[in-house]
Order: C-alpha cells, then structure tokens, then sequence
C-alpha cells in the first residue's frame, strides 16, 4: 500500500511558526497596533487599547514580582470571564510564572486538587460564580493548601495587589522577561476526564501561542477583526483560540458576559459588529432558538469556530445561512494538544464544512492507527486518531506514568478519539472509544444514531449514551430536547427511526428532557447522563454486575 493511501498526513505551510514567547508577542502587537481595541468587556464597562493592556500587564508582572512570584511558580486563576482574566494571562508569562486555569464550577473537593496538585502559590478569585460562594470554599480548603501563601478576590482587592507595583523595577521585569524561552512551561488547565482526577496538561508558550496564531490564519484575521469570545478563560477555547489568536493578529477580543448568555451575546456581536463567533454546537443552538434571533442583525458576521464537540449537520448549516457565518470553521482538538489539530479552511465546500472537522494544522501531523495493533490504517477505515508535532503538551503535570500511558514513545498524542480520514486527507470524528456501545456483539456509534435523530423536524438536540442491559450487555438510551418545547413522544420517535436505521441502533430508553449535563464550556457530560439514567430506569443491580 503506497503512503498516500495511508490515513497519515503532515501540515505543511509557508507561514513559520513563531519563536517569540506569549511577551514577546504582545509587546510586537503593541508597537504594530498600540491604539487598536485589544479588549471589550461589555458586562464591566471595560475597554482597553493594546497599549492599555500592555501596561495593565506591566503593573500586575511587577506587583506579583514584588510579592516574591518566581519564574515557574504556579499562580492560579479561579473566575468566569472577565478583564483581570485576560490580564493576569498575559501578565504572568511576561515573568515567567506558570498560569493555572481553575475551572469557575469548581467546589471545595476540586479546588483543593487543583490547589494541591499544582503547588499554587497565590491565587487570584472573583467574589463568586453563579450561586457560589467562592470565599465560602476556600475558607473551608486554604488550611489544607500549604505552599499557598497569597490569596487575592479580584472584586475588594484587585488594587491591593497592585501596591507592590512600584517596589519593581523596570530594569528588573525587562531581565525576568529576557531570562525566558518559549519552551518553559506557562500554563497548566486540568482535563476534565469522565473518571479519576483530573489531569494538569502542562503547555508551553510555543504550544499554544503558535496554536492560537496558526488558527488566526486559517481565518484570515488581521486588526480590522473583532473576536466575540462567550467561551470561558479558563478552557483552550477562551484563552487560546480566543485571546491569544486575537492578540497575534490584532484582533479585538468581545467579552459579551461572565458566562455564556444566548441574548448577551447576540446583543454584544450586534452592538460591537463584531466579524467572528466562537462556540460549541450547544452555544449555537441556543442563539439560533433565542425568541428574538431574528431581531438581530448580524449582518457583520464572517468567520468563526465551532468546536468542542461534534457539530450536527443542520445546526452547522443554520448556522452559515442564518447567522451570516459564511466562512465559518469546524475544529477539533484537545486541551493536550493546544488545542487545534484539524480545522476546515474557509473555502472548503459547505459539504466539507458540514461533514468533517477539517484537515490538519500547520506544522502538525495526524495519523490514524487500529487501537489493537498501533498499526496506521487505510484511508476511509475507522480507528484512533493521533497527533503529534509542536503542539502536544510538555506532558501532565507532576504526573509522568499518565503522561507516558497518553503520548507514547515516539511523541504520538493518543486522542481516545475514534474518526476515518478520507482521499483528501479530512478527518471525521465518529466517537470516542469509551463512548462506542456493545448491544449484544454489535459496535453502535452514538455519533451515528444522533445525526439521524437531529433530521427530526422537533428535535432541538440529542446525544445518545449506553445503558447496562443483563441481556446484551448494553442497550442504547436517547435523551432528546425538543425545539421551543413541542411535544414529543417516544412512540413517534421510534417510528421515526424504524426503517430508516438499524434496528439494533434504535434506542431501548428515551429522556425528553429541557437540558442535559455539561461541563462550564458546554461539553455534554455522558457520564452524568449514564449515571441519572442508571438510577431512573432502576438498573443499578445490573450495573454493579461484574463483567469480563
């Protein structure tokens, strides 16, 4: 078999990567774009010019330098989106300190982790998300926190940080910057795996500032651009496809809220004429179902990323002709990874645009191997994507056995990701391997069954999980949310399938319900899903049996 019929492929481009670090970047936008609008935060009233933001993060490097924050030294970030957010990431890769981003959904058992895990030496905290109380929390775990030593709630002490500030000389940030390389490691943001702990994927400043910028790119952003950002800060998606893919550019970063808000954020895109969109699928479909969507112009929309989870055909197709998105983008990836290493081009065919997350990034490799045998297979045949290349993560902080069981030897990312690639080198993601089903010997795809369901005139969204089954091992459940609340029954959905899918594809159980379990970025929670499923349908005995 030649090497063209092999599901492999490499990025090749004439655009270099960049060797600056994430400073050394910011400070040549700057002396590029000094005057433009680097930031809009509509919820908090804030605008700043890239000069503004330059020397808002000269302020907060020295005051952290003052305090006695070392280059390497873990400082932590627990907040939804907001200013201080953007600044503090610049600021502590200007003196070399490693960010970590603490998720905002956070309670006390996680944020102890977090804290312990990474050897946080001063945290920065808004006064609290939602109904949380963070100051509540982290009364509860501090004692139990010992490098901990500086603790700082963005809302009452934001300037009391900043007294330090002048005990730092200018001479004294400009060595600490220059000691720097952009292979030191800079941020750390903790998966959110479906069991165990979550894991500290460690990320240098050559990781994801060329990520952010190679995807800028492929959107063709320049200074005239203005990025709504709805996705959290403390997720890839936020700081790096946002902020980071921004500020390499240019670009403008829009901040409609502190978390994702359907109306906020068509209000801010409408308000700001912002050029570009970013989301997940859910996000999406909750700004195409808003009562008032067509009330909105959005006439200034060009470009965009959807990613985070596979996208459904009709949303995406929504969302080009509706949303005015004609050069929107599909990408895929992982926090491990950056996170992008497939992503569609503007000119691709709808039909690509639609049905695949792209081909591969610049300076990035993909290969597809058989899970059993680590073998690369044909093009068109299903098996475990792997990427490798600048990229992947230094590794899973202060964790060296998970990092060898997830990059092997020859530097291979293993995605757990089940996707084929096709003659022309796109990549469609099918599944996750833990995610697959067995019915009685049968592989389902719950990737399959949900695009089926999403050509159901009243389906809003699905996502189909496996349940225990004493019988087939397993049987396929469908929770489904309807569109504007229509009524739905599990009789006229099951017709809708027979004969059209297998009927061994056809789901067992069904959940109308109004949300699903997600994570603060929108990734459904399937495990959560398996878990209330569980319960509902009384099948905890079968559960608890032990299988081979």
């Amino acid at each position: 078999m030649s090497a063209d019929e092999l599901s492999y492929v490499h990025g090749t481009s004439d655009v270099p990567l960049l060797g600056n670090t994430i400073g050394e970047q910011l400070r040549a936008s700057v002396a590029r774009f000094g005057e433009r609008e680097a930031l809009v935060v509509a919820h908090q009233g804030v605008r700043l010019t890239y000069r503004e933001l330059w020397d808002a993060t000269t302020r907060l490097g020295k005051a952290r330098m003052a305090r006695g924050i070392a280059r390497g030294d873990r400082v932590g970030m627990w907040s939804p989106n907001r200013f201080e957010w953007l600044v503090a990431q610049y600021a502590t890769a200007r003196i070399g300190a490693v960010l970590v981003n603490v998720n905002p959904a956070y309670r006390a058992a996680e944020l102890e982790y977090a804290l312990r895990q990474s050897g946080q030496v001063m945290l920065l905290h808004a006064k609290g998300f939602r109904t949380t109380d963070y100051g509540e929390i982290l009364g509860r775990v501090r004692g139990r926190c010992p490098t901990l030593a500086q603790v700082f709630e963005l809302e009452s002490q934001w300037e009391e940080l900043h007294a330090t500030a002048g005990e730092t000389s200018d001479p004294a940030l400009a060595a600490r910057e220059a000691s720097l390389t952009f292979d030191d490691p800079i941020n750390i943001q903790y998966t959110s795996g479906t069991t165990g702990s979550p894991k500290g994927a460690t990320l240098s400043h050559h990781n994801i500032l060329n990520n952010g910028y190679m995807l800028a790119r492929i959107m063709g952003y320049s200074e005239q651009d203005r990025v709504c950002v709805p996705v959290p800060f403390y997720h890839c998606f936020g700081m790096v496809m946002g902020n980071l893919a921004s500020m390499a550019t240019g670009a403008c970063v829009v901040v409609p809220a502190e978390a994702f808000d359907p109306g906020a954020t068509l209000e801010v895109i409408q308000a700001e004429r912002c050029t570009s969109l970013y989301g997940v699928p859910t996000m999406f479909i909750g700004q195409l179902a808003h009562p008032d969507f067509d009330g909105f112009d959005l006439s200034s929309l060009r470009t965009g990323c959807m990613a985070g989870s596979p996208c459904p055909v009709e949303v995406m197709k929504q969302v080009v002709d509706r949303m005015n998105m004609k050069d929107v983008t599909i990408a895929y990836g992982m926090t491990e990874t950056s996170p992008v290493s497939t992503q569609t081009r503007t000119d691709d065919s709808l039909d690509k645009r639609v049905g695949t997350v792209g081909r591969v990034h610049p300076h990035v490799e993909v290969k597809i191997i058989d899970p059993e045998t680590g073998v690369t297979v044909p093009r068109g045949v299903r098996g475990e994507l792997c990427t490798r290349g600048y990229s992947v993560m230094l590794g899973y902080w202060s964790d060296p056995e998970a990092t060898a069981g997830a990059i092997d030897a020859g530097r291979w990312m293993h995605t757990g990701d089940l996707a084929t690639m096709d003659a022309e080198g796109y990549v469609n993601i099918t599944g996750r391997i833990k995610d697959m089903i067995i019915r009685g010997g049968e592989n389902i795809y719950p990737r399959e069954v949900e695009e089926y369901l999403y050509r159901h005139p009243d389906v809003e969204d699905a996502q189909v999980i496996g349940v225990p089954s004493e019988k087939y091992g397993e049987e396929v459940m469908a929770w489904v949310k309807t569109v504007g609340g229509t009524s739905l029954t599990e009789d006229a959905l099951v017709a809708f399938c027979k004969g059209n899918i297998a009927t061994f594809k056809i789901p067992r159980y069904w959940k109308i319900c109004d949300e699903f379990p997600m994570t603060v970025t929108g990734k459904i929670q399937k495990f959560k899903m398996r878990d209330i499923s569980i319960e509902e349908l009384g099948l905890g005995a079968v559960a608890a049996e032990e299988t081979a």
